[in-house]
């Protein structure tokens, strides 16, 4: 009787989450190249995939948008689409560019081939005063938006974090968030997990440690094979993996000197992972990560 109490509490502490943590098909410890960019994007803060060649960028400053060849590696072409500002994402959807402002302003560059390409800004409405991530969701035809802040002030709201969905067909933000997480959950899936997280000194109790995590979301994108969402929060040096139904399914704490600002995550079709980091003291750069195939 007591080996089998005992068996249940370790089957309902492994598994009161839902899911163990699943491996990504990536080792972010080691690159496979590391892509040093002009100073122009030294505040680079949001990239997204165009093509197997090509990359589109945004910096938190200017509006411009970067076109970027891989091959190259140089910048190809730029597009003016507004005056200075806190750009923070970017997406392609069909022929247009999205391009998202922190106060949850986006930017649509239409036809962004064409020599002259017409713009238009759109007022979101999202509730959240400060928004960095931003990614096309194909399937359910869609751009997500991811916020950095909390949607309201409030003990109720300070650990959940949100994302968006906003209908661009309709030019209309989905009322409620598609997705709620809460730094707790969080916090008990790593610890469920084995996965120990990084500590701080407690404001209230400054003789105590505790965990150091802040989940700041600075980037999304949803992987074009697996449909998981990746999720870097640049802050504190993490990546997050969920599913659709915004359960989490993988952790990842990014070394800070190789991933000292993270804001710009984009997949490519055959899973080459690039991440960007702003220059800081350095220089900009996006680190490019082979996907581990299964054999």
């Amino acid at each position: 009787m007591k080996c089998t109490l005992s068996l249940l509490l370790f089957v309902l502490l492994k598994f009161n989450f839902g899911f163990a943590q699943v491996s990504i098909p990536y080792n972010l410890k080691q690159e496979k190249e590391t892509i040093i960019l002009p100073n122009e994007l030294r505040e680079i803060s949001g990239l997204t995939i165009i093509d197997s060649k090509t990359l589109a960028c945004v910096q938190d400053e200017e509006g411009i948008a970067f076109i970027y060849d891989l091959s190259t590696q140089k910048v190809i072409r730029k597009i003016d689409f507004a005056g200075p500002g806190d750009y923070e994402g970017i997406a392609p959807v069909g022929k247009d560019l999205y391009i998202l402002r922190s106060d949850g302003e986006l930017f649509q560059i239409q036809n962004f081939t064409k020599s002259n390409p017409k713009i238009d800004s759109i007022a979101t409405g999202i509730p959240n005063k400060d928004n960095e991530g931003l990614c096309f969701d194909k399937e359910n035809k869609r751009l997500l938006i991811g916020s950095k802040s909390k949607i309201a002030k409030g003990a109720a709201f300070k650990n959940i974090r949100t994302i968006y969905a906003f209908d661009y067909t309709k030019k209309k933000l989905q009322s409620e968030p598609i997705y709620s997480y809460d730094i707790t959950v969080i916090k008990d899936f790593a610890q469920n997990q084995g996965i120990e997280l990084p500590t701080k000194q407690s404001k209230k109790n400054p003789e105590e440690q505790e965990v150091a995590l802040k989940f700041q979301l600075s980037g999304i994108y949803i992987h074009p094979t697996s449909k998981l969402l990746y999720v870097l929060s640049a802050s504190d040096f993490y990546l997050f993996v969920f599913n659709h139904k915004g359960e989490i399914q993988h952790l990842e704490i990014l070394d800070p000197v190789k991933f000292n600002k993270a804001e710009g995550i984009a997949i490519m079709p055959n899973g080459d992972l690039y991440v960007s980091n702003e220059g800081q003291a350095g220089l900009p750069k996006i680190l490019l990560f082979s996907e581990n195939k299964k054999k």
